[in-house]
């Protein structure tokens, strides 16, 4: 069965079955997924929180948001009665940026029947559905991990790479100015990795915050990339969540096969030897 990567929000109203998950999140106020999730959510969701279920244990090296423990995500996707047959949709409340980690995590685990809510919550109102607070409890999942549909690339391999011909294309997800290493709030080094390319991911949507059509981001990562195949790019942001929102995107493009760099800036810089551009 194909799922995904998006659906729209009538394609879910119309599959009371799907088990759906709400990602919302504010990186400055850690609690106001949860609260808004309590206010109001799609009926029948339930809640991932950022830095709990889709994020593992700080180190104060490894990133702000580094991978969680696989065996622990399958655990908590069990809790929540997931098979390794059920249709997810994930959705947030910010153009899929944190709905696209859930997306890219469930993948990492093999789970391929997940798509993300394209307009996310704004598109599911305007819909005209309804909104619940009821908090359903399901039984017990059977989820067991499969081979990942994702690859990854870390620090070490990265840094022996640069400056040579088998080095991959980094591709840095944050805004313009941080990737120039300007008005930095969140990391406490600015810049980007040397060699990296900047594709903000607010660039993957258009009119409501929905994905740009596949054909369109197709061109647009084609010249991005240039003559680098999608399966010889690394995608990067600040934490390895909105590197999320571009692969996402470059599966809407046909473009899959690009590797996730999960620590990100925020770990590349905690290391004062690595190298840094502006």
């Amino acid at each position: 069965m194909t799922f995904g990567p998006l659906v729209t929000a009538e394609q879910l109203a119309a599959q009371p079955a799907w088990r759906v998950f709400d990602c919302r999140h504010d990186l400055s106020k850690p609690d106001a997924g949860a609260l808004a999730f309590t206010a109001g959510h799609i009926p029948g969701a339930q809640f991932l929180h950022l830095d709990t279920d889709l994020s593992g244990t700080k180190t104060g090296t490894n990133g702000r948001h580094p991978l969680p423990d696989s065996a622990t995500l399958a655990q908590r996707l069990r809790t929540l009665g997931i098979d390794n047959d059920t249709p997810v949709v994930v959705y947030d409340a910010d153009v899929g940026m944190f709905a696209a980690r859930a997306w890219w995590l469930l993948r990492w685990l093999g789970h391929s029947h997940v798509a993300v809510l394209d307009g996310g919550l704004a598109a599911w109102v305007a819909a005209g559905n309804e909104l619940s607070r009821d908090v359903t409890v399901p039984a017990k999942g059977n989820f067991a991990q499969r081979p990942s549909l994702h690859t990854i690339t870390d620090a070490a391999h990265l840094l022996a790479g640069l400056g040579t011909a088998a080095a991959p294309l980094i591709v840095d997800a944050r805004a313009p100015d941080r990737f120039a290493g300007q008005n930095e709030t969140l990391d406490p080094v600015g810049g980007h990795i040397p060699g990296a390319i900047n594709r903000f991911f607010r660039n993957n949507v258009g009119a409501q915050g929905r994905f740009k059509p596949g054909d369109v981001l197709r061109q647009e990562f084609t010249a991005l990339l240039g003559q680098r195949a999608a399966t010889d790019t690394v995608q990067q942001c600040g934490s390895g969540v909105t590197a999320c929102h571009n692969l996402l995107a470059m599966e809407i493009a046909g473009l899959p096969g690009a590797a996730l760099y999960p620590g990100s800036w925020s770990e590349w810089c905690a290391d004062p030897t690595r190298p840094v551009a502006h």
